[in-house]
C-alpha cells in the first residue's frame, strides 16, 4: 500500500480548505475589502443624495404650502381682493372723526386758555376773587326839589350808634320820642362816613328825611333805594348833639348831601345846638 507523503490528505487540495494557495488567500482578501469599501462608498453615496434631496427640497420650498394646503399671504390676499382706487368712508365714521376732531381742538384750546391765566396770576397780572362780591351801590344823585317842613309826628325813624360811645342812640332816641317822632328801632351800625350825623332815607322819604337833617347840626343825607318812607340816623364818634327843640329852623329849604352831586345851595341847620346829651351803656 502506497503511504502518502506528510502533511497531505487522503481528500487531496479540493477538499481541504487549508491547502488553498497564497493566492487564492489574497483574492478572497481583496474580494471582502472591497465588499466593505462598496458598501460603506454606497452608505456614503445615500447620505449625500439624502442631503441633497433635503437642500433641494429646502430651496424648492416657498411657503405657500404647508402639508398639501395652500397658504395665503398678503399678497395673495391683495390680488384676491384688490382696493378701490377711491376708498369711501361710511357716513357715520366720517361723522365720528369729525366729532372726535372737534373735541380734540376744544380740549386743547381750553389747556392753552389754563395756562395764560396761570402765567397772569403768577405774574400778578389778573387778581382772581372767589366768591361773588358784594353789588356796588347805584350812585344816587343828590334830589335837588325845595321841601316843606313836615310834622314830627308823621316822621318815622330808626336811630343807630356808630361811634364809640356806648348809648347815645337811646338817648337821642328819647330825645327824639319827647319831640314827637316815631320811633321805631334803636341799635348799633358801623358806617364810613366823617359827618356827624347820616340821615339815609328812600325817595319817599325825602321830606322826613329833610326834617331831621334840620335837627341834626352838619348832619350829611345818602339815599338808598327803599321804599318807604322810613328815615335811618346813624350817629358817628363826631355828633355832638342835637338842636335845641325851640330853635330847630322849620322854614323851606332842600336836603345837604356834600358827597353826592349836585351840591346842596343851603345848609339845612346853622341854628345854635341845644345842650349836649349825656349818653348810657345803651346803643
Amino acid at each position: 500500500m502506497t503511504r502518502l507523503p506528510a502533511g497531505e490528505s487522503s481528500d487531496g487540495p479540493a477538499n481541504n480548505p487549508a491547502a488553498t494557495s497564497p493566492e487564492q488567500d489574497d483574492d478572497v482578501l481583496l474580494t471582502a475589502r472591497q465588499r466593505r469599501r462598496a458598501e460603506r462608498v454606497a452608505r456614503r453615496q445615500a447620505k449625500d443624495e439624502a442631503y441633497e434631496l433635503r437642500m433641494q427640497r429646502k430651496k424648492a420650498k416657498d411657503g405657500t404650502t404647508w402639508r398639501g394646503h395652500h397658504i395665503v399671504d398678503s399678497r395673495g390676499l391683495e390680488e384676491a381682493f384688490p382696493e378701490p382706487e377711491t376708498p369711501e368712508l361710511p357716513t357715520s365714521t366720517v361723522r365720528r372723526r369729525i366729532t372726535h376732531a372737534v373735541v380734540l381742538v376744544l380740549l386743547l384750546s381750553l389747556v392753552v386758555a389754563g395756562l395764560v391765566l396761570v402765567g397772569m396770576i403768577q405774574r400778578g397780572e389778573l387778581d382772581l376773587k372767589i366768591g361773588s362780591g358784594r353789588p356796588s351801590p347805584t350812585p344816587f344823585a343828590c334830589p335837588t326839589e325845595t321841601l316843606d317842613y313836615p310834622a314830627n309826628t308823621a316822621v318815622a325813624v330808626n336811630v343807630y350808634n356808630g361811634g364809640s360811645v356806648e348809648g347815645m342812640a337811646g338817648k337821642v332816641g328819647e330825645e327824639l320820642k319827647k319831640r314827637g317822632y316815631q320811633v321805631q328801632k334803636i341799635d348799633n351800625r358801623d358806617l364810613a362816613l366823617l359827618a356827624p350825623t347820616v340821615v339815609i332815607s328812600g325817595p319817599s322819604g325825602h321830606s322826613a328825611a329833610f326834617n331831621l337833617q334840620r335837627n341834626f347840626p352838619n348832619s350829611e343825607y345818602v339815599e338808598d333805594d327803599r321804599e318807604d318812607a322810613t328815615v335811618d340816623v346813624v350817629l358817628t364818634s363826631q355828633f355832638g348833639n342835637l338842636v335845641a327843640a325851640p330853635e330847630v329852623d322849620q322854614s323851606a329849604g332842600v336836603l345837604s348831601c356834600p358827597r353826592l352831586s349836585p351840591a346842596p345851595s343851603e345848609s339845612p341847620s346853622g341854628a345854635p345846638s341845644g345842650p349836649p346829651i349825656e349818653p348810657s351803656g345803651k346803643p
